[in-house]
């Protein structure tokens, strides 16, 4: 199979997809535990309902309500992980959607724990606190939770809703991943076939400048004809979100979305406005170097995602990918190591492209099971790059899982991409560290700033730049269509390109392109993990053992500790502008030392 041909699951390798049998054996065994979960549920509701009134038998119920979520969190994860790898077929979406309304069901019969655990009085929770210390961080969360709780009857009507609530990004999913259809675009007689998972998988770092300035022109043109729907989709996300926020008493929806992540909306902010202003000149400056270097007339939207140093740039296996996984991650320990490089033979990941896949890279961790990850392999060193991130994501998810309850393992979503990109700078130190010869240096650092800091400090975080203004609009009490989100992105990217880019026509519908925003405010907490992780990564260069001991506490803590707290075991001080300012500092450094060695590359 070419990179421009993608095939129909069905006929895909089997080897280069995931193993689902990890979870469940046979379809009939996964049926057997919906069974059991649902009379689990009946059972647990009899005995419990009405009767969470001390301690004694609130560390009882805890116990069993462990048990039913980490079941439900399996029966979820086997329904919805074919959805991701093939949208096309229709068994899997049958599934999918059949598990989400079983599972909105069990919820609404399960809501009254959670209703019922915050009307308790405080010296309860704090003895099943102190005596159950393994529910502490959910206990915090119920307490903190009293103030924005609702009437039970509302709170069991939001769960039974969750599949309707759950639409709008269904919605969105279907429509880039089933329905838009592409076609072929032609460059000097040939023609090219195209597809979502094409456009943003390969023809985005095409080598080739007509080849991919027509396959961005094609994909926008494409995208415009569904701007409506998906727009109209995204409303409702955001109505749905600002609806929720005012019932649970908050003035804002960016307020109510960083509850839950335990930041205030200082940390949120100055994340946004310190990239917009500062780390924007350093890419300017990048990628500027890069259009020079290229012999490009002008960069163009288009453009950004291309190498710096094309022709140097290796094709790179699965296969050869175990080595430089290792390698990379080394410095953690054995230990470490060799927890993530099961992920190879027993077959964690869906490498392969097919039609109805999903784009870009996930990683998922059920409590109890290995973890599953999704990524489409080209042959680039970008592709060791994503999955090294995932990986960072499964060393986590593993040692969180291991060392906290269920109900204990998720740390916030402020720090969710720390491990992840923690690990792709240990990838580009490992590359660098391999080598003197100035190019394969370059090709270092050049890959470093293109895939890690590009990829989660300036795409997500534009997307988030863009996704504030939004909410803004909704708080304001104002609505938005399509043409007003094309104007909002486009002004984003304006502001933080300046004349270093020319934001070509289609370059405004980026908004279509993420699914990130039907996630709350996940965006932003890209450059956020990322910021942790860098310095984290240069106090490991200058400390050494003390510094890999005090990241991998940071990895086992789940949510143990709020943000804040949880950093500072890693050294690393969010409360402060430092960690961001000297992150920007560390790559504008690295930008100048690339235009030096491509000074001495050319002499």
């Amino acid at each position: 199979m070419t990179q421009e041909e993608l095939k129909n699951r069905a006929d895909v390798p089997e080897a280069l997809t995931w193993d689902l049998t990890g979870l469940y054996p046979t379809k009939e065994a996964f049926e057997t535990a919906v069974a059991d979960m649902q009379s689990a549920v009946k059972q647990f509701c009899t005995a419990y309902e009405g009767n969470l009134t001390d301690a004694q038998t609130i560390q009882t119920a805890l116990k069993e309500y462990s048990e039913i979520t980490q079941n439900a969190d399996w029966i979820n994860h086997y329904a919805f992980l074919p959805t991701a790898t093939d949208l096309t077929n229709p068994e899997n979406t049958q599934r999918s959607r059949s598990i989400e309304n079983v599972l909105a069901e069990v919820s609404a019969q399960l809501s009254f724990f959670d209703s019922e655990l915050k009307a308790a009085d405080t010296v309860v929770l704090d003895q099943v606190e102190t005596e159950e210390p393994q529910f502490a961080s959910f206990i915090r969360h119920i307490k903190e939770d009293k103030k924005i709780q609702l009437d039970p009857k509302v709170e069991k009507a939001f769960a039974q809703l969750s599949p309707v609530l759950n639409a709008p990004e269904a919605i969105y999913e279907q429509a880039r991943l089933a329905d838009m259809d592409f076609g072929t675009f032609s460059v000097d007689g040939k023609e090219y076939p195209l597809s979502f998972v094409l456009y943003e998988e390969h023809y985005m770092y095409h080598a080739d400048t007509a080849i991919r300035r027509a396959a961005f022109d094609k994909f926008s043109a494409v995208l415009s004809n569904y701007q409506n729907v998906v727009a109209a989709a995204y409303y409702t996300q955001v109505q749905k979100e600002k609806t929720i926020a005012t019932m649970r008493g908050f003035d804002s929806v960016i307020d109510y979305l960083l509850y839950d992540q335990e930041v205030d909306r200082s940390l949120y902010n100055r994340q946004i406005d310190s990239i917009m202003t500062d780390l924007a000149p350093v890419m300017q400056k990048y990628i500027t170097h890069v259009k020079e270097v290229n012999g490009l007339n002008k960069m163009t939207y288009a453009d950004l995602k291309i190498d710096l140093d094309a022709d140097y740039s290796s094709e790179v296996t699965i296969e050869k990918s175990k080595e430089l996984v290792a390698d990379a991650v080394s410095v953690l320990g054995q230990e470490y190591v060799d927890r993530i490089m099961k992920a190879y033979p027993e077959r964690w990941v869906d490498f392969v492209q097919n039609k109805g896949k999903s784009t870009g890279g996930f990683c998922t961790s059920p409590y109890g099971k290995h973890p599953y990850i999704l990524m489409s392999w080209n042959n680039q060193l970008s592709d060791v790059y994503t999955f090294i991130h995932e990986l960072g994501h499964a060393g986590q998810g593993i040692m969180s899982n291991e060392n906290n309850a269920i109900l204990g393992a998720e740390p916030s979503l402020y720090l969710i991409e720390a491990p992840s990109t923690f690990n792709e700078l240990l990838l580009t130190e490992s590359l660098k560290r391999k080598s003197d010869n100035p190019r394969e240096k370059r090709y270092a650092l050049s890959n470093m700033i293109s895939n890690t800091y590009f990829h989660n400090f300036i795409t997500h975080l534009l997307e988030a730049a863009y996704q504030r203004e939004v909410y803004q609009l909704i708080d304001e009490g104002k609505s938005f269509d399509a043409a007003q989100l094309s104007e909002i992105k486009r002004s984003v990217l304006n502001k933080f390109w300046g004349d270093a880019v020319e934001i070509n026509p289609g370059a405004e519908l980026t908004w279509m392109r993420q699914s990130h925003y039907y996630m709350g405010l996940y965006s932003y907490t890209y450059s956020a993990g990322l910021t942790i992780a860098t310095q984290a990564f240069l106090r490991i260069k200058e400390l050494g053992q003390p510094a890999v001991d005090e990241w991998l506490e940071f990895l086992a803590l789940g949510d143990q500790d709020r943000p804040a707290e949880a950093a500072k075991i890693a050294g690393v001080d969010i409360t402060t502008n430092k960690p961001l300012s000297d992150t920007i500092h560390y790559l504008d450094e690295t930008v100048d030392t690339i235009i030096a060695l491509t000074s001495e590359i050319t002499k």
